[in-house]
């Protein structure tokens, strides 16, 4: 089943669902406040409010919950990235529009999250595994083609990019998200257009598991 389709969840699921977003969410709001480092289940328990029985249902420890969240977060980033594009869709620079970025809205919508970018003491593995899973989007979901066909080496090219998009995005969350998505985006647009002429979206493989 694609990433892409709403499923209605059992009851008792949904129940479980909403248990961990609470978790989640306290977790974020305490690694903003006081560090990953200096955390612990009592912590986060009283915080959500539940007991610890019902965190250890869940997770087997604080590690485990920031491991579940992460991957969720990414997961959902490299499927946001696909969704405006169909399989085989070529795109041209000159027809971007801002729909063409829903992985910036993406990460608006996640904003709580991702600005645990900002924090030293953050989720392990969180500064190193984005902008890789960035690149990983760039590798894997898309053909691109450069101005003029200049031949270069794709996959420093795809790196070089990528990691630039990575900083663009650091940057608008450091600064509070002072623009807006949309103006965000049509920045990002006219960057684009000075180094890649067109696109093919090749999939998401991740929804190719499903």
């Amino acid at each position: 089943m694609s990433k892409r389709e709403e499923v209605k969840l059992p009851k008792w699921t949904q129940r479980q669902e909403r248990t961990r977003r609470h978790f989640y969410e306290a977790f974020v709001e305490l690694i903003k406040k006081h560090g990953f480092q200096a955390l612990t289940v009592k912590d986060i328990v009283e915080r959500a409010g539940y007991n610890r029985s019902t965190f250890y249902v869940h997770f087997q420890d604080k590690f485990e919950l920031a491991e579940n969240l992460l991957e969720q977060m990414l997961n959902g980033l490299e499927v946001a990235v696909g969704e405006p594009y169909l399989y085989g869709e070529k795109v041209y620079t000159t027809k971007l529009k801002a729909p063409s970025f829903n992985i910036i809205h993406y990460i608006y919508k996640h904003r709580l999250f991702f600005e645990l970018l900002n924090v030293e003491d953050t989720i392990p593995g969180l500064h190193t595994r984005m902008p890789l899973t960035i690149t990983k989007i760039y590798q894997e979901q898309f053909k691109f083609e450069t101005i003029n066909q200049q031949p270069v080496n794709m996959d420093m090219f795809k790196h070089y990019t990528s990691y630039g998009f990575y900083g663009l995005m650091m940057q608008w969350i450091a600064s509070g998200y002072e623009k807006s998505e949309d103006a965000l985006i049509k920045d990002i647009i006219e960057l684009t257009k000075t180094h890649i002429y067109a696109f093919e979206f090749i999939g998401n493989p991740l929804e190719k598991e499903e």
